[in-house]
């Protein structure tokens, strides 16, 4: 079986982008998990739920059909039969994504699905509990960070349907998804005990690509 690659990490570590190139260089397919948590967010937000009640995100994330395929770029993320590739990326789906994220019973749902396609190996996920939860027993596992300065410069350069947000305000909104994310009862973000720890901070994305290829490769 080909091999599993677990690469997890906080936001704004550049997870994503990494992991999808990781794949594609060593043919291996790709899963971004957290476009799962976001999609279901976005149907949260536009259906107006109540994304802090968990019999609610329950019955939001049963009723929600997803579909993720494949593409030369990464993943296209179907909700409902509509394409919303981009508009998970939306700052409103940033900020509310840890919320739905830290729910038992939609990670139960969606960590389903997730292990469904690693059990089939020659896979490569990104998240914020792949080497811990989805795939414990993966080959390799990477945890990638990087300073919160540095994170949220990154993702304050991304626009959003034209939205640009200040680097102060993306410190403190990085800062508020880590602690969610780290706190929560139901899989926090935590690197699995034998994972590989790369600190992106002053490290180009090739070079962190190439760190990860190699290790895997065996050079």
């Amino acid at each position: 079986m080909k091999p599993r690659i677990a690469i997890d990490g906080p936001a704004g570590a550049g997870k994503s982008t990494v992991a999808r190139e990781v794949a594609r260089r060593l043919g291996l397919a790709y899963l971004d998990t957290g476009a799962m948590y976001r999609a279901i967010t976005l149907a949260g937000l536009r259906q107006n739920a109540d994304l802090h009640n968990t019999a609610a995100l329950e019955e939001l994330t049963r009723n929600s059909e997803l579909d993720i395929q494949s593409a030369p770029n990464g993943n296209i993320i179907y909700l409902n039969g509509e394409n919303v590739t981009e508009d998970i990326r939306l700052p409103e789906v940033s900020r509310n994504v840890s919320y739905v994220a830290r729910c038992p019973e939609v990670r139960d749902i969606l960590v389903g699905k997730q292990r469904e396609m690693g059990n089939r190996g020659g896979v490569v996920m990104d998240g914020r509990d792949i080497g811990t939860t989805v795939m414990p027993d993966a080959e390799y596992k990477f945890f990638l960070t990087a300073s919160l300065e540095e994170r949220a410069r990154r993702l304050a350069e991304l626009h959003a349907k034209g939205e640009t947000l200040a680097l102060e305000q993306m410190v403190k909104e990085i800062a508020a998804r880590d602690k969610i994310d780290s706190e929560r009862e139901c899989a926090p973000l935590r690197p699995a005990e034998d994972a590989i720890h790369l600190d992106s901070t002053a490290l180009t994305k090739e070079e962190v690509i190439e760190s990860i290829v190699n290790r895997v490769s065996g050079k």
